[in-house]
């Protein structure tokens, strides 16, 4: 059998840890990169070496990969170092701040053949790999609409940290890209958005509740609505059970409506008609079943197959970059509270 992939993380905040501790389960953690202190117990706890720079770790050691979780606008820069080593990458959510700067990237990793995954995790998880088989058999019919509520309440200490009451750092840009990219994923690619935007539960310089219009390439049309100031259990982090962080509420804060049956998320319930279909007749429910995974785990799992040469990514840098400009998208409209249609 072949060794364990060698894989190093560059930063060592709140997902860097997150992604250590899988790492060193499902594969071989060799280093973490951060100049910080506060990354020494980090090392510590794994016992490796701990680097100040991508620099210094390749001067030491050449790991089969490394996870970029550094903050999102040293994404393209770090990932490109590591790119330039012929070294595989796994970027954090979203793959850069900047289209011109993930269209760059993308292009040089594609140039130079190296892979590039970014960390849309929770297209890993179970419940979406059978909702897009369910969808893929045919049994939702022609997807015609479809609604995705991201509704949450952030704490006041939440936004102690200053830059997060600043223009960049409401839903929009920090929560909605997670739900966008499994919208992507399930529906088919987005063609024009339509957005809006308000201050209303707390008078920061930034949004705290957006709503979207989605038109998609199959004619589906869809709703997307964020918001950290609404006192609700919609939102995939308190559905899913993903994250022992957040509470598990039951609740549903996706649906899908098809000409053949409907579909909620994360529950799994499918909603059909036995015989005939109109809305005077009996409609009946069944829940998908599925076998529950921490799609984290998966994620390095698959990370570590890529690198191998295994698998081909599920979420490529293309699909982070399209996922990306989408997202984009919405915060222009919902700016200018415009329609933007996007190009290829």
């Amino acid at each position: 059998m072949p060794g364990k992939t060698r894989i190093a993380i560059m930063g060592a905040g709140l997902i860097g840890r997150v992604h250590a501790k899988h790492v060193a389960r499902e594969a071989e953690l060799v280093a973490l990169v951060d100049p910080a202190p506060e990354a020494v117990a980090l090392a510590e706890t794994h016992a490796v070496p701990l680097y100040a720079s991508l620099e210094d770790l390749f001067s030491a050691d050449r790991p089969d990969g490394v996870i970029i979780a550094t903050p999102n606008r040293l994404h393209a820069e770090n990932a490109r170092a590591c790119i330039d080593e012929g070294i595989g990458v796994l970027i954090e959510k979203p793959i850069s701040d900047s289209v011109a700067d993930a269209q760059a990237l993308v292009d040089h990793a594609e140039a130079a053949k190296v892979p590039i995954l970014v960390g849309h995790h929770r297209r890993h998880n179970p419940i979406i790999q059978r909702a897009r088989a369910f969808i893929e058999s045919g049994a939702l019919g022609k997807l015609v609409t479809v609604n995705a509520m991201c509704w949450l309440y952030k704490p006041d200490e939440y936004f102690q940290v200053a830059w997060r009451t600043q223009p960049g750092a409401g839903p929009i840009l920090i929560n909605l890209i997670h739900d966008i990219d499994l919208l992507r994923y399930l529906c088919g690619e987005v063609v024009e958005v339509q957005a809006q935007a308000e201050v209303k539960g707390r008078g920061h310089a930034v949004e705290d509740t957006a709503v979207a219009t989605l038109k998609f390439e199959n004619r589906a049309l869809g709703t997307v609505s964020v918001s950290d100031a609404a006192v609700a259990p919609w939102s995939w982090e308190l559905t899913a059970g993903e994250n022992p962080l957040y509470p598990f509420t039951g609740a549903s804060c996706y649906t899908l409506g098809g000409t053949g049956a409907s579909l909620s998320l994360p529950d799994l319930t499918v909603w059909r008609y036995a015989d005939r279909k109109a809305w005077s007749e009996p409609i009946s429910h069944d829940v998908l079943e599925v076998v529950p995974e921490d799609p984290l785990a998966i994620q390095i799992r698959h990370f570590a197959q890529v690198l191998r040469g295994e698998a081909e990514p599920l979420v490529s840098g293309r699909e982070g970059l399209a996922s990306l400009k989408v997202l984009l998208a919405i915060a222009k409209a919902a700016a200018a509270g415009s329609t933007v249609r996007l190009q290829d």
